[in-house]
């Protein structure tokens, strides 16, 4: 039924919400890296912008809103996406995957919603609060149908990157050592601090394209800034349908190549 996958995320936040409960030193740890990370990312948009007035066509307090988005996709991926891919990769590489095929729910989701990490979720808090003051400091004022396309984008974004976790970790079933994917990602995932319209034409399609940057973070800021067309909101949006077809399609072949315990 419709509302299965719903109860079954729930649930499962509900215990890694009581997990993580147990160590909630681990939030204020949270809390002073994302403050510090925060810190050095506007030290460095001030040096930046005391060179010049803007940046391939932002100005400052535009940018302010790529690095809130940035900051608050960063703390979905940490929180829900990448503790999950993690969990998959241990599964293939010791076979013990078979404990998830064999439960009376799609695989695919359980694979995806079983692990959350609460405080990793403070970025998403943060980057909320960046958005916000770059609002307030932005001269036109922002209309509730940019706040609900800014949403609509935002929800496509993710989906873009947890289906560009999903194709990268399923090559578990084909390859000995993925672990390269989490450092691959963290490092490619630096360049969606800013917009990717500032990057050679190249490298612009490939932070669109096949690391979808572009998406997750470049079109919802543009959707609170005035610069997203309807065209591109469709493109958005038709690229994502795609995305997770073809995900799941790699998805059900990574299983077909899947030995298991028993092999």
């Amino acid at each position: 039924m419709a509302w299965r996958p719903l109860a079954l995320t729930g649930t499962f936040l509900r215990i890694g919400a009581m997990n993580e409960l147990q160590y909630r030193v681990n939030f204020f740890l949270s809390l002073v890296q994302s403050a510090v990370a925060v810190s050095t990312a506007l030290v460095v948009l001030a040096l930046v912008f005391s060179h010049t007035d803007s940046l391939g066509g932002w100005s400052s307090n535009e940018l302010l809103v790529i690095m809130g988005v940035y900051v608050l996709m960063g703390g979905l991926i940490r929180s829900v996406i990448q503790p999950n891919m993690q969990q998959l990769m241990t599964d293939v590489a010791e076979g013990t995957l078979d404990y998830v095929l064999t439960k009376p729910a799609d695989a695919q989701l359980l694979i995806s919603v079983r692990r959350f990490q609460i405080w990793q979720s403070v970025d998403v808090l943060v980057g909320l609060a960046l958005v916000v003051v770059a609002l307030v400091r932005l001269s036109e004022p922002v209309d509730p149908v940019s706040v609900l396309v800014f949403a609509l984008a935002l929800v496509l974004g993710a989906l873009d990157i947890y289906c560009f976790w999903l194709i990268l970790t399923t090559g578990a079933f084909w390859l000995t050592h993925v672990e390269f994917i989490i450092e691959l990602f963290d490092g490619m995932y630096q360049a969606g601090r800013w917009p990717v319209t500032i990057y050679p034409g190249w490298l612009r399609i490939g932070f669109t394209f096949l690391v979808p940057l572009g998406f997750a973070v470049t079109v919802p800021a543009s959707a609170l800034t005035g610069r997203l067309s309807g065209w591109l909101l469709l493109g958005a949006v038709a690229f994502t349908v795609g995305l997770l077809a073809f995900t799941r399609w790699f998805w059900r072949l990574g299983l077909r190549n899947y030995s298991g315990a028993s092999a």
